[in-house]
């Protein structure tokens, strides 16, 4: 489940299919929402290198101490290094959202990848 959710972490990104809540974006004017959209994938570009960074030092903590699963012994520690570079990965796709947003066709309503 865990390749899986952090897996699909840029690819949605990437597309724009987050959870958003744009009910006021109509009252905005587009400046306005468009710096909002920019301010927001920065942001979000900061908190997931920091926490791709975080789980990365965590994977090589669990490596380095031979952390595993209680019942069937499987090191944690590549687990947690690819969450954290698939959030590092979805991070550096925010960080190019910032400066490159996507366009209108570009953006999804909830469609299949």
């Amino acid at each position: 489940m865990v390749v899986v959710i952090f897996g699909a972490l840029p690819l949605v990104s990437r597309k724009g299919e987050h959870v958003v809540f744009d009910s006021l974006d109509g009252f905005w004017p587009k400046g306005f929402v468009k710096f909002q959209k920019s301010l927001v994938n920065f942001l979000c570009s900061i908190a997931l290198l920091a926490l791709g960074w975080l789980m990365i030092s965590t994977g090589i903590d669990f490596a380095s101490f031979g952390e595993t699963t209680a019942q069937l012994k499987i090191s944690k520690a590549p687990f947690i290094m690819g969450m954290g570079f698939m959030c590092a990965l979805a991070g550096i796709v925010h960080l190019i959202l910032v400066f490159h947003p996507l366009s209108e066709d570009e953006e999804s309503e909830g469609g299949v990848l």
